[in-house]
């Protein structure tokens, strides 16, 4: 609706008056570097958000593995493997045209989070891909990542959503399949059927 509503914030000052300053507590709590706090969280951590920017626009796009999966190299740098997809690297495009990066840390069953804030770099180090084997196979490239902001996020928004309230998860039959959201996006090029029938086969021969 923007720029024609009347009730559009377009300044910081309007913002921060709507808003009020933050607690001193929400200043204190973030740190420049992955102290052992973060690092335990970040070893039993199977899911990551990472969120991108590039000259197209900006990305999220998750990240998953078994727990453990974003190494801590120092207390400064994590490494992030780019497990095997579908080609399209936005991730990385956008990481190659401009390093800024965010990360969101999830642990299932767990209401707070791990927010890391920095910069990163494409990287094809054998040395780094070889720490990121399964399997046997190797990542083709992984994400160094330095830590500039690394704080907690409390549990608000995961205790709303209940998240992990297993009594409100959604039954996947209630949504449309894979296929059939691929076969409307595609105007038809994609067979819903055959897509869908292949689907879970695929996904577990091709993971890494």
């Amino acid at each position: 609706m923007h720029p024609d509503d009347p009730y559009a914030v377009t300044s910081l000052e309007v913002l921060s008056a709507l808003y009020g300053p933050p607690s001193e507590r929400a200043l204190l709590k973030q740190i420049d570097r992955l102290d052992a706090h973060c690092r335990r969280f970040i070893a039993v951590s199977p899911f990551v958000l990472l969120a991108t920017a590039g000259p197209q626009g900006l990305d999220c796009s998750p990240r998953g593995d078994a727990p453990g999966f974003v190494r801590v190299l120092d207390d400064h740098t994590l490494l992030l493997p780019d497990r095997r997809g579908n080609n399209r690297i936005d991730s990385l495009r956008n990481v190659v045209q401009d390093p800024r990066v965010g990360l969101l840390f999830v642990v299932p069953g767990v209401n707070e989070t791990l927010r890391v804030n920095g910069s990163a770099y494409v990287s094809t180090h054998p040395e780094l891909l070889e720490a990121c084997a399964v399997q046997g196979t190797l990542p083709r490239s992984a994400l160094v990542i330095r830590a500039l902001e690394v704080f907690m996020q409390c549990s608000r928004a995961l205790v709303r959503s209940e998240l992990w309230n297993a009594q409100r998860f959604v039954r996947r039959e209630d949504l449309p399949s894979f296929g059939q959201v691929l076969a409307a996006h595609t105007g038809g090029r994609v067979n819903a059927a055959e897509y869908d029938a292949q689907a879970h086969e695929t996904v577990r021969k091709t993971l890494y």
